[in-house]
């Protein structure tokens, strides 16, 4: 069996094409295709994101379920210059077609935006946003997250590796929510830093649309909560002394 668990994340490239869509496809074929030699291996998991599942035209408002059968339109990707997502969802794209071409049975995982203690040395761009946090930023965003705790993630990776009934995508997100509930939570556990109480706009806050979690849940995921999600994180952050 064979896992693929990575992609170029980078928000604002100078070059998209080269950065971020060539790296992603090109990457993601060249997994497939070691696996596609290999006669033993008889399931490929591939690490994707909510990046290929939620941008489209429909608009995300809170009435809004959004599950495994959406994916994302590269036309309004590129339209919108979102080229990370691009590059997520042209990669997955690439992957199913390979995929059946071939006769691989392949599952992919489409996290939310992961936070959770640290593995690597690094700071990555998800975790970079509670960092800012709890480092002395001076307002929180108007914006929603989907949030999913890395072990999780990692953990969705392995129930669909051992799983034999594992089929076709599961998108792996504990919860949608704003920065201000965030925001209130890290006070409540850190009530000595310099945490922000302000949004960084006067508009009203942005509400989520909802995710659906059943069919990870029905991997066996029981979702780690928010809170023990952000404490792990600052103090993986706390131990790395960033």
């Amino acid at each position: 069996r064979g896992f693929h668990v990575a992609s170029p994340v980078q928000f604002l490239p100078s070059n998209p094409q080269a950065e971020l869509i060539e790296p992603a496809v090109r990457g993601t074929l060249n997994v497939l295709r070691s696996c596609a030699k290999v006669s033993s291996i008889k399931r490929v998991v591939l690490t994707s994101s909510i990046a290929a599942i939620a941008f489209n035209q429909r608009m995300l408002t809170p009435d809004v379920v959004v599950d495994e059968t959406w994916f994302s339109d590269p036309v309004f990707c590129e339209e919108s210059k979102l080229w990370y997502i691009l590059s997520k969802t042209l990669a997955e794209e690439a992957a199913w077609e390979f995929a059946k071409e071939h006769g691989i049975d392949m599952i992919s995982i489409n996290p939310g935006w992961v936070i959770g203690p640290l593995l690597q040395p690094t700071l990555n761009a998800t975790v970079e946003v509670v960092l800012n946090l709890v480092n002395g930023a001076k307002s929180y965003p108007n914006a929603n997250y989907r949030w999913v705790d890395v072990r999780d993630v990692a953990n969705a990776h392995i129930q669909a590796f051992e799983n034999s009934s594992a089929s076709g995508r599961y998108l792996i997100v504990n919860k949608a929510a704003h920065f201000s509930e965030v925001v209130k939570i890290l006070h409540e556990l850190y009530p000595t830093l310099d945490i922000p109480n302000k949004c960084a706009d006067d508009a009203p806050f942005k509400q989520a649309s909802r995710v659906a979690n059943e069919k990870a849940k029905s991997l066996g995921i029981e979702f780690i909560p928010l809170e023990v999600s952000l404490k792990d994180t600052v103090e993986s952050l706390k131990e790395k002394n960033f």
